[in-house]
């Protein structure tokens, strides 16, 4: 029988909040990086990453925490059939530290929340039979209600023929014989913890722990002792994580050493944050697992999944995608310290952003002196002008994917903001208008420091003046300029584009661009956006694209910008960047709103006749650009 999931996992979820500074006690944190987490939660998404089709069944509170766990989740590519949304708990809320490389502070918050709310109604048998395996952890086992719910859980995915995973995941004070300051602690004695967990093991075909987990569930400290414990009940494959010593899986009769189970290589790497490298860990030994590799190759995805979990901050947002993964057993370690590892680093971000942008119809109204240059124009009107191109975006849009604008904060804040969570993909300019050699606006800061303030979901855009002619000294300004930027936008995990105008300074070519593109990819800026003006021939758009290809083969691509150009100048660029894939469509403004907000800053048209102009206008450009994309592609089949 087919099956339309890979695994579902159940148990914990929750919102994780990680303080962002290292080194300090969690007492002293003073900010802190919001993250989505719980075990099973984890492995789901890092499952989702290396590409199984993953899902899990918890809950979450009705409130803006929830929201955001199940958002997450989609985002990463999870199924959230199986989250309940709770609206009499809160969803579970966990603050952790980063102190020492062995000292990891964390706090629950877990006092009747949401996924402890899990029952056996919760648990629909169609949506189970459809998983090729089902993964439990055990903090559910520690509740009678949320034991009974993964119980039915796994008799019902073996009478489905699925394959059955336990993450022992013991943590002391969610079972209750810890207190809520000891988080961190992952080992105290507790028969009954041990007698709970033994009159489950029987249920599973794969059963994954530390040696301190194995020493629970086999009610012994003697790691050996406590495997033949587990073993008499189970028949289980026992996978032991051995910390640095990688991993041993054990198919039948518990050896005389661990040194003779089946191993996978270990990877020499810094350990910086050993939180959630399990979950890593158990997602790569999935993929081995559904893949039916041999053990030792399966180990060795498993021990590469944890290592960048032990390398990186956060759980979920370190573990690597499928691409990442390959990349990295293919190339090996180059530095110990895989977050500083630019190569890898570079990587992991082109293949875990989130977003369907393989289109992008862009009305682009960031602009400032422009407007700030019309009759009639003031910064309260402007505030508001700018709202008006915002509905007509969204009377475009219609809720479709595909379509976005560039706006800027300081006029045109309102707009802005109000654009959060529309489905926009949405632009913000840094760059102080005509400025050469390039300046930021003020309100980033001297360091960009002034990025922590903007929304996730914003793109920081920079538009350079520049020219291959530049003086040396020039030339180095402006690439320290973007340079410092770009850095500051992944510190902060904001994507980037670049926009580069070469014909306002100097005669182009064909090798114009292509020849400023590398210049900046030499000087260590990795655009995840370019936008370029429209190139007149194919030869131009070849060796652009040839350039980028060269740096990045993983960038999102390319919008061209309109500098202004009538209706049927646009359209005749667009034909000629339409036959590009890496072209993904346009950004453009004054085409669209010029003559519109010329006639309001004078009072000549309303606010709806606005509207309706600049969202007949930029609804045509949108059709105008999918007609020649849809050409283009007529013609490659032909």
């Amino acid at each position: 029988m087919s099956k339309s999931l890979d695994v579902i996992t159940i148990g914990r979820s929750s919102v994780d909040l990680y303080g962002a500074q290292v080194g300090g006690r969690l007492e002293d944190m003073g900010s802190f990086r919001k993250y989505i987490g719980g075990s099973p939660t984890n492995i789901a998404c890092g499952a989702a990453r290396l590409g199984l089709r993953s899902a899990v069944i918890t809950a979450v509170g009705d409130e803006h925490m929830g929201r955001f766990v199940r958002e997450q989740l989609v985002r990463e590519g999870v199924d959230v059939r199986g989250v309940k949304t709770d609206p009499e708990r809160l969803t579970a809320l966990v603050l952790l530290g980063i102190r020492d490389e062995a000292t990891f502070p964390l706090i629950f918050y877990r006092t009747d929340c949401a996924d402890m709310g899990l029952v056996e109604a919760d648990i629909d048998e169609a949506f189970v039979a459809e998983a090729r395996a089902v993964l439990a952890t055990g903090t559910h086992l520690s509740n009678p209600a949320t034991e009974a719910a993964v119980l039915k859980a796994l008799h019902l995915a073996r009478e489905h023929g699925a394959r059955t995973a336990l993450d022992i995941d013991y943590r002391p004070n969610l079972w209750g014989v810890a207190g809520h300051g000891a988080g961190e602690s992952r080992f105290v004695e507790s028969a009954a913890v041990t007698a709970k967990l033994q009159s489950t093991l029987h249920l599973f075909d794969l059963i994954v722990g530390t040696e301190e987990e194995f020493h629970i569930a086999g009610g012994s400290t003697d790691t050996l002792a406590a495997l033949r414990a587990v073993r008499a009940v189970s028949d289980a494959v026992l996978v032991c994580k051995r910390g640095a010593k990688g991993a041993v899986a054990i198919e039948g009769a518990i050896p005389a050493s661990l040194d003779e189970g089946q191993s996978g290589p270990g990877f020499p790497i810094e350990v910086f944050n050993v939180l959630g490298a399990g979950d890593g860990f158990f997602a790569g030994l999935l993929k081995g697992w559904l893949d039916d590799e041999p053990w030792p190759r399966a180990l060795e995805y498993a021990n590469a999944c944890g290592a960048f979990a032990v390398s990186r901050h956060g759980c979920t947002p370190a573990y690597p995608s499928l691409e990442e993964l390959e990349f990295f057993l293919r190339r090996g370690v180059v530095r110990p310290d895989l977050r500083n590892d630019r190569e890898l680093e570079q990587v992991h971000w082109a293949t875990n952003r989130h977003g369907d942008w393989r289109t992008m119809r862009v009305f682009a109204f960031d602009h400032r002196m422009q407007l700030e240059e019309m009759e009639g124009y003031t910064l309260e009107k402007g505030g508001a002008f700018k709202e008006l191109c915002l509905r007509a975006a969204l009377e475009v849009q219609g809720g479709r994917s595909g379509y976005g604008i560039l706006c800027d904060n300081r006029i045109g804040r309102r707009a802005l903001h109000a654009a959060a969570g529309t489905g926009l993909w949405v632009g913000r300019p840094c760059e102080w208008p005509g400025s050469r050699p390039l300046r930021l606006e003020p309100e980033l800061g001297l360091d960009c420091g002034g990025l922590e303030e903007w929304a996730r979901d914003n793109v920081v855009k920079v538009l350079c003046f520049c020219h291959p002619t530049d003086a040396a000294d020039r030339r180095a300004t402006q690439e320290e300029t973007v340079k410092r930027l770009f850095e500051a936008s992944r510190r902060n995990g904001l994507e980037f584009l670049l926009e580069i105008i070469p014909s306002k300074v100097g005669p182009v070519d064909d090798a114009t661009n292509a020849t400023l593109i590398e210049q900046f990819y030499a000087a260590g800026v990795y655009p995840d956006w370019w936008k370029l003006e429209p190139l007149k021939t194919e030869a131009a758009w070849e060796q652009a694209i040839a350039a980028i290809r060269r740096n990045d083969p993983r960038t999102r691509g390319i919008v061209v910008l309109g500098l202004d150009a009538p209706e049927a100048e646009l359209a005749a660029s667009f034909r000629v960047a339409a036959a590009f894939d890496l072209v993904k469509g346009f950004a453009v403004g004054r085409t669209i709103f010029g003559d519109a907000a010329r006639a309001w800053m004078k009072a000549e048209i309303d606010d709806a006749a606005a509207v309706a102009a600049m969202a007949a206008r930029y609804r045509r450009l949108c059709d105008v650009w999918d007609a020649a994309r849809a050409g283009a592609a007529r013609e490659n089949q032909a």
